[in-house]
């Protein structure tokens, strides 16, 4: 399992530079955690920026994927991370939604560089 984080999926989606990079972690949604946090800045993003329809195809496709809630462990998880690295709190869900997990976290987000189980996308 592996965890694609938001940039990975809009990157994705808008087929930018890094798409094809991001299209090799999710050729197989089966194998992709999406975390509920992610959804949302995924669809916010796209209808933002684009249409509504593009955002609702969007999640749609993300919804082939093993979509995990916020639990109370991961919020406290989430938490403690945020404080330890200096994550902001979408940021931090994500990383411990992957820590509970198991997995890693596919990004180009920058607030990742410094902490472990990241695969940097660049």
């Amino acid at each position: 399992m592996q965890l694609v984080d938001s940039s990975g999926w809009i990157e994705f989606f808008i087929d930018g530079p890094l798409a094809d990079k991001y299209a090799r972690h999710l050729k197989d949604p089966a194998s992709v955690l999406t975390p509920t946090v992610v959804l949302f800045e995924v669809y916010k993003k796209i209808k933002r920026e684009r249409t509504e329809e593009e955002a609702l195809s969007a999640v749609a496709l993300m919804n082939r994927t093993k979509v995990v809630e916020l639990t109370e462990s991961i919020a406290l998880l989430a938490a403690d991370l945020s404080i330890a690295h200096s994550l902001p709190m979408a940021d931090a869900i994500v990383y411990a939604t992957a820590l509970e997990a198991g997995c890693r976290v596919i990004t180009s987000d920058s607030h990742f560089r410094q902490v472990d189980r990241v695969i940097f996308v660049e």
